[in-house]
């Protein structure tokens, strides 16, 4: 069963990823649900879920397969977002090409091959002891929520939002980086 503290710091990261897709859609092409695209790779932030004390959540992105030859172009696509995504910081919990069939008229059959990467953040590292003494010393500058009733809890639960929103942009800028790499090598 999980804890509260992993309840609350589960709400609030999805609070954090919610922004973050707005922002990306409103800045890029939305498209249905948690996606939206950019130069014409359709990207995807997942919704965070928590598993052994940790928030975790994944973001894709669609191998662009009308400018690739065939199955080996587009392996080859893959191994290069794999080799780029291995060397960075920080580096994704498994990163996976996977199959999506898609057949949402149930007449037509359309594969997608994504590139899926999981991140996975320990609680603890989603906030900052001393930052929240900081801002309880200079008077509580957080508001208390809802589920709060402290001034220090609710400036835990805007940091474990804020934090979550900073690294899945931080993860998607590298991704949409490494696709441009990527789609560059391949084209010349």
């Amino acid at each position: 069963m999980p804890s509260l503290k992993g309840l609350m710091f589960s709400q609030y990261a999805a609070e954090g990823l919610n922004k973050l897709l707005e922002e990306m859609q409103n800045k890029y092409k939305p498209k249905k649900g948690r996606r939206f695209n950019h130069g014409n790779i359709t990207y995807e932030i997942s919704r965070p879920h928590l598993k052994d004390n940790c928030i975790e959540f994944e973001i894709s992105s669609k191998i662009p397969q009308d400018e690739l030859g065939d199955a080996n172009d587009m392996k080859a696509f893959f191994e290069g977002i794999k080799n780029i995504l291995s060397q960075t910081k920080p580096t994704p919990v498994s990163i996976e090409m996977e199959n999506i069939v898609w057949d949402s008229r149930r007449d037509t059959e359309k594969e997608r091959e994504y590139v899926k990467l999981l991140y996975s953040y320990p609680l603890d590292d989603l906030f900052d002891n001393e930052e929240v003494k900081k801002q309880a010393e200079a008077g509580g500058s957080a508001k208390r929520t809802a589920s709060t009733f402290t001034h220090q809890g609710g400036a835990v639960l805007s940091m474990v939002a804020e934090k979550v929103r900073s690294l899945g942009q931080e993860n998607l800028e590298i991704l949409i980086n490494a696709n441009k790499t990527v789609r560059a090598e391949l084209a010349s």
